[in-house]
């Protein structure tokens, strides 16, 4: 088995040994940007709550709900209703989004471009980031750290924090080094419905048309994989969308209100000066 194979057969490995539960992650303040990155939208006219986000760093903006899909018509190929969905039904399903009535059209798949400016598709794989296959794309400490090539990339590992399974400090670009300590899936920031799988992106292969990429929310890794297989979709939109409004919490609103009162009482109990 030549070096490349074995590495292709470790990313397979990695992308599915001791896989956190998702249901463990939650939103982990500290870590990660998207405390300060990401902006509440409203889509349902509730400005209590958020049904989006605008990605400042990447100027999109994601569905709040990362498996929206669940109960579609583009669902069930599996014969389950879990959101998973073929490449080609999942790019239909964003593209035909009208979330919660609001309007608001143009959805599509996260997208995901060369983290090293070769544009073209190659069968280059690294897991310490170097290239568009395999771990650590743009995360921290890396060669392209910070990039904003692949969007769900970036989600991973810089707005949420989260770390691949392979150390990109002590792994080289053939050999992973791991698990790293804390690897996975571990804050999901303010979005519901994360899961700890595969995602397509919006990308298919060129020339071929049987392949597109995807990204893991599970271990971190990127790679591309038959058009026919099923994974998850989650929906973001180019450019800034809903309506920009921060809640005020009801015991806010309470305390604001009272405080109004009671500074209009002292003032009517104040004598008049003559």
């Amino acid at each position: 088995m030549n070096t490349q194979r074995k590495l292709i057969v470790a990313l397979s490995l990695c992308a599915v040994v001791a896989v956190p539960n998702v249901a463990s992650a939650v939103a982990v303040s500290g870590q990660g940007t998207w405390e300060t990155t990401l902006q509440g939208r409203d889509l349902d006219g509730d400005l209590a709550t958020f049904e989006a986000y605008y990605d400042t760093v990447l100027n999109i903006t994601w569905l709040a709900d990362a498996n929206a899909g669940v109960g579609s018509s583009n669902d069930m190929v599996d014969g389950y209703s879990d959101g998973h969905m073929m490449w080609t039904s999942a790019n239909a399903w964003a593209a035909n989004l009208n979330p919660y009535g609001s309007g608001i059209t143009g959805w599509r798949l996260p997208t995901i471009g060369p983290v090293d400016g070769d544009t073209s598709d190659d069968e280059n794989i690294s897991v310490i980031g170097t290239e568009d296959r395999g771990h650590n794309i743009s995360a921290p400490g890396t060669l392209y750290a910070g990039s904003t090539a692949s969007e769900m990339a970036h989600m991973f590992y810089n707005t949420l924090g989260d770390m691949s399974y392979c150390n990109p400090t002590t792994s080289t670009v053939s050999s992973c080094s791991g698990p790293q300590a804390g690897w996975g899936l571990t804050n999901t920031g303010p979005f519901t419905n994360i899961q700890s799988g595969y995602y397509w992106s919006s990308k298919g292969l060129v020339p071929s048309s049987f392949y597109a990429w995807f990204f893991g929310f599970d271990s971190g890794v990127q790679d591309r994989s038959d058009r026919s297989d099923i994974y998850y979709a989650w929906a973001v939109h180019s450019g800034d969308v809903g309506t920009s409004a921060v809640p005020v919490p009801s015991a806010a609103w309470l305390f604001g209100s009272g405080l109004i009162g009671l500074i209009g009482s002292r003032a009517r109990s104040q004598p008049s000066k003559q």
